[in-house]
C-alpha cells in the first residue's frame, strides 16, 4: 500500500523549507538595501535592473537552446514586467514618506488581495482551515510589529498619508504580479516566464532609470563598498525570482506571501546573533504564531485526505480480490481471454446471415477455419 501520509508530509515539508529559503533571500535583500541607504544611495529601480538583466540572460539562453515556441502571448509579459517593476519601486519609495512600521503593516495587504485574485481569476477554492492559517500568520506579524512600535514612530515621515497610499498600491501590484506568475507557471512555462519577465522588466527599469534616477547614479562615488551591495542585492533577487515559480506551482501565490511574512522574524534573529542586540520576548511568540499558521495552511484538509485514503484502499482491495480469485494467474487469464473470444465468435455468427448460411452448407472443420478467416 502506498504511504499517502508519508508523501504528503514530505510535500508539506519541502514547501515549508522552500518558503523559508525565499524568506531568507528577502531578508538578505532588505539588509543590503539598508546598507546602500546608509551609504546615501537611493536608487531602487537601479538595484532591480541588474536582477532583470540576469534573468533575461540566464533564462533567455535556455529558451534559445531548446528552440520551442512561445506558449503565452508575449504582450502579457510586457504587462507583467511593468507591474513587477512598479511594485518594487512603490514599496521602496514609500519609506521616504511614512514609517517602517506602516510599510510593514500595510504590505500585508497583498495577502487578502492574493486570496481574492486567485479565487476570482484562478478559481482557487479555500477551505476554512486555509483561512484560519492565513489569520494566524497575519496575527503573528502584527504582534511582532506592535511589540516594537512607539507612538512617535506611528506619526513619523514627511507625509504619512501619501506613504500609506503608496504602500497599498505597491502591495496590490505585488499581489497582481504573484497571481499572474502563478497563472503563467501552471499554464505556460517557468523558463519562458523568467526570460520574458527579465527582458521586459529590464527595458521598463532602464526607461524609468533614465527619467527618475539618472542624476542619482551620477552622484554615486563608486567603490567596492558601494558596488558589492548592488551585486549582492542583484544575486539575491535573481535566486528569489528563480525559486518563486517553483513554490507557486507547488502551493500557489497565497502560500508564497504567507511564507515571506517570516522575513521580519529572520531579521530579528540576525539582530540578535550578528549585531548582538536585545529584542523583546514577544518576537519569539510571534515567530511561533507564524510558523503554526504556515503549518495549518500547508496541511491537507481531512476531507481530501480521507478521499485519497479511500481511493488507495480501493486499489488494494481490488488487487486482493484478484489474488483470491486467481485472476493474477497467467494461465487463468489466458483461459478467460479464450472464453471471451469464443463468446464473441458466437455472437458474431448469430448476427451475420452470410455466416449462418455458410455454416449450414459446410463441414464443421471447414466452418471453424472460415470463422477464423472472417475474424
Amino acid at each position: 500500500m502506498v504511504n499517502v501520509k508519508g508523501i504528503r508530509t514530505k510535500h508539506t515539508l519541502i514547501n515549508l523549507l522552500l518558503g523559508q529559503f525565499l524568506s531568507l533571500l528577502i531578508t538578505a535583500t532588505g539588509f543590503l538595501s539598508s546598507e546602500l541607504a546608509r551609504k546615501g544611495i537611493n536608487a531602487p529601480t537601479s538595484q532591480s535592473f541588474l536582477n532583470y538583466v540576469l534573468l533575461a540572460l540566464f533564462y533567455g539562453v535556455f529558451m534559445v537552446c531548446r528552440q520551442e515556441g512561445i506558449k503565452a502571448k508575449w504582450y502579457y509579459y510586457i504587462l507583467l514586467g511593468i507591474v513587477d517593476v512598479e511594485a518594487n519601486f512603490l514599496v521602496v519609495k514609500a519609506y521616504q514618506y511614512t514609517s517602517l512600521t506602516s510599510v510593514m503593516l500595510l504590505d500585508c495587504w497583498a495577502i487578502p488581495c492574493v486570496l481574492l485574485f486567485t479565487w476570482f481569476f484562478l478559481k482557487t477554492k479555500y477551505r476554512p482551515r486555509k483561512l484560519v492559517g492565513v489569520a494566524i500568520c497575519i496575527a503573528g506579524l502584527v504582534l511582532v510589529i506592535f511589540s516594537d512600535v512607539h507612538a512617535a514612530d506611528r506619526t513619523s515621515g514627511s507625509n504619512p498619508l501619501k506613504g500609506d497610499i503608496i504602500v497599498i498600491a505597491g502591495a496590490t501590484l505585488y499581489a497582481v504580479s504573484n497571481v499572474s506568475e502563478e497563472f503563467f507557471v501552471k499554464s505556460a512555462d517557468m523558463v519562458e516566464l523568467m526570460a520574458f519577465l527579465g527582458l521586459f522588466g529590464a527595458i521598463v527599469s532602464a526607461c524609468q532609470i533614465s527619467i527618475l534616477e539618472r542624476n542619482e547614479l551620477k552622484s554615486i562615488h563608486w567603490s567596492a563598498g558601494a558596488a558589492l551591495p548592488f551585486v549582492g542585492f542583484a544575486l539575491a533577487m535573481f535566486l528569489f525570482y528563480s525559486f518563486v515559480p517553483i513554490l507557486l506551482k507547488r502551493s500557489g501565490a497565497t502560500m508564497l506571501n504567507l511564507a515571506l511574512l517570516t522575513s521580519d522574524m529572520w531579521a530579528v534573529l540576525i539582530r540578535i546573533f550578528v549585531y548582538h542586540q536585545k529584542v523583546d520576548w514577544i518576537y519569539f511568540v510571534a515567530f511561533a504564531a507564524v510558523a503554526v499558521g504556515l503549518l495549518v495552511y500547508s496541511g491537507r484538509d481531512k476531507v481530501d485526505q480521507n478521499t485519497a485514503d479511500v481511493a488507495d484502499e480501493g486499489i488494494v482491495r481490488s488487487k486482493r480480490f484478484d489474488e483470491e480469485t486467481g485472476l493474477d494467474n497467467p494461465a487463468l487469464k489466458d483461459a478467460i481471454e479464450s472464453s471471451k473470444t469464443e463468446d464473441y465468435r458466437q455472437n458474431f455468427a448469430s448476427t451475420s446471415n452470410t455466416e449462418a448460411i455458410f455454416t449450414k452448407t459446410m463441414p464443421r472443420k471447414e466452418t471453424e477455419e472460415a470463422n477464423k478467416t472472417l475474424l
